[in-house]
C-alpha cells in the first residue's frame, strides 16, 4: 500500500520516523505486518464519485484502481500502466484516446457478485465516469470531469436535469465507449494531451462495478469494492478505519512497478532490497482519527502509531533539530526523511460586502495586497472574478516549503514504497 510516507509523496516535507526491530527467527508463521497511523481529519466515505477530501482519497486509491499509476521511484516522474495493458493510443490531436485493459483482473469478492468472480471490463470505467455526471450522485468532482470534455456527456446530464428523469447509464455516447470487453475509448471536445495523467488518479477515477453500486445504493460509501490491493475490513465513522489485504489480488511484484534512474542510489537500493517481493508488502492498515496535535504526537512516541501524517508544528524543533532526527529518537531506531512540496490556498471575497467588496481597480489592488501581506512571504497570485461578479477569487501559489511529518514502524518492510 503506497501511503503518504513513500518517496512519491507531495504537498509537504515528511519527517519519517521508524523504529525497526528485527522479527525473531522462528519456524512459526511470520506475524502479520500491520501499519498503524492517524489522520488529523476525519474521512467522509469511500464512494469515489462523492469525494473531495484528501484523507478519504488517500484510502480509496488503495481500494480502487485507475488505468495508470505513477512509478514511485522514478525521477523525473513517470506514468506506467496499472490496469491498462499499455500506454494509450491517441488520434485527432489528442481528442481520441484508446485504452486496452489487461484481461484477468478481478474485483474483490463481494455479495453483490452472487458468488461469482467478477472480471474488470471497459464498461466499468464508462460507468464510473458517468456517475460523476449523474445529478443524483451530486458529485463534487463533476466540474473536473466536465472540463475533460467527453463528447455527449454534458448533454446527457442536461437532459436528465431538464426532464427530471433518472440518468440513463445504458445510453451510449460518443465520448465514453466500451469498444469491446477490454477496450475503452474516449472522444473529447478539445485536445487534451495529458489525459492519461487524469487517468492515473485511482482515488476518484478507479473502476466501479455497476452491480455493487446498484446493490448498495446510498450506502455505497460504506461498501467500497474495487480491484485494488486492499479492502475495507471495518469502519467506525470519524474514529477508526481498518483495511486488510485483498486475498484475491493479482500477482504484482515490486520490481515490476519501479524503475529508478541509474544515478539514484537510494532508489536502486530499495529496488534491490525488495526485488521479488509480492505487492502489497503489508497485511493490514489501521487508521485512527486523532484531530488534536498533542495526542497524535504522543500516540507516535508511545508506539501506538507507526506513522503520524504530519509532525505538529509545535514539535518539529524537538523532533528534528537542525534538520536531523533528535538523538533520543534516533536511539530508538527512528529515521527521518523530509520531502519538499508546494502549497496553494484559495481566498474568496464577497464582492457585495460594504467594506471588502467593490470592483474598481483600487479596491481590487488593496485586496490582493492584504492577502500577500497576510502570508508574509513572496508568492505569485492569480486573481479571477466569478461569472456572476459576486465573488473575487485569489489563488496563492507559495514556493516550496517544509512541513515535517512523522512515521514510525516496527518493521521496515511495512514502510517502504509499494508496501
Amino acid at each position: 500500500m503506497t501511503l503518504p510516507v513513500t518517496r512519491r509523496t507531495a504537498g509537504g516535507a515528511l519527517l519519517s520516523l521508524a523504529a525497526l526491530p528485527a522479527w525473531p527467527q522462528s519456524s512459526a508463521p511470520a506475524p502479520q505486518k500491520v501499519l498503524r497511523y492517524a489522520f488529523p481529519v476525519a474521512e467522509t466515505g469511500f464512494d469515489p464519485a462523492k469525494l473531495s477530501d484528501l484523507y478519504s482519497r488517500t484510502v480509496t486509491r488503495h481500494i480502487f484502481e485507475s488505468l495508470y499509476c505513477y512509478d514511485h521511484l522514478a525521477r523525473p516522474t513517470r506514468i506506467r500502466p496499472l490496469t491498462a495493458l499499455a500506454m494509450p493510443d491517441t488520434a485527432d490531436e489528442y481528442r481520441t484516446w484508446t485504452f486496452r485493459i489487461r484481461p484477468g483482473i478481478f474485483f474483490a469478492d463481494d455479495p453483490a457478485f452472487k458468488g461469482q468472480r467478477r472480471e474488470l471490463v471497459a464498461a466499468d470505467y464508462v460507468f464510473a465516469l458517468k456517475r460523476f455526471a449523474d445529478p443524483a450522485t451530486k458529485s463534487p468532482a463533476w466540474g473536473s470531469v466536465e472540463e475533460m470534455g467527453f463528447v455527449g456527456l454534458m448533454e446527457q446530464r442536461t437532459q436528465a436535469l431538464k426532464n427530471r428523469t433518472p440518468f440513463d447509464y445504458d445510453r451510449e455516447i460518443p465520448g465514453l465507449r466500451a469498444i469491446d470487453r477490454h477496450t475503452l475509448q474516449f472522444r473529447l471536445e478539445n485536445p487534451r494531451p495529458r489525459m492519461h495523467e487524469d487517468m492515473a488518479d485511482a482515488s476518484i477515477y478507479g473502476a466501479v462495478a455497476r452491480e455493487v453500486a446498484q446493490a448498495y445504493g446510498e450506502q455505497l460509501a460504506a461498501h467500497p469494492v474495487g480491484t485494488g490491493p486492499f479492502r475495507l475490513k471495518s469502519w467506525r465513522r470519524s474514529s477508526r478505519l481498518v483495511f486488510e489485504r485483498n486475498p484475491g489480488y493479482r500477482e504484482r511484484f515490486y520490481e515490476d512497478e519501479a524503475a529508478p534512474g541509474e544515478d539514484d542510489a537510494e532508489g536502486r537500493a530499495l529496488l534491490a532490497r525488495f526485488k521479488g517481493r509480492r505487492l502489497p508488502l503489508i497485511d493490514e492498515v489501521e487508521i485512527s482519527i486523532v484531530e488534536e496535535p498533542q495526542p497524535r504526537w504522543l500516540s507516535f512516541l508511545n508506539e501506538q502509531a507507526d506513522f503520524c501524517e504530519r509532525v505538529p508544528e509545535e514539535f518539529i524543533v524537538g523532533a528534528m533539530p537542525g534538520g536531523k532526527v533528535a538523538p533520543n529518537l534516533a536511539k530508538r531506531g527512528i529515521r527521518g526523511m523530509s520531502i519538499v512540496g508546494p502549497e496553494g490556498t484559495l481566498t474568496v471575497y464577497n464582492m457585495e460586502h460594504p467594506v471588502i467588496g467593490g470592483y474598481d481597480r483600487c479596491q481590487l489592488t488593496a485586496r490582493t495586497t492584504r492577502t500577500a501581506r497576510s502570508f508574509g512571504r513572496d508568492h505569485t497570485s492569480v486573481a479571477s472574478r466569478s461569472a456572476r461578479r459576486r465573488m473575487w477569487l485569489l489563488f496563492d501559489f507559495r514556493p516550496a516549503h517544509l512541513t515535517p511529518e512523522l512515521h514510525s514502524g516496527r518493521d521496515a518492510d511495512a514502510h517502504r514504497p509499494g508496501a
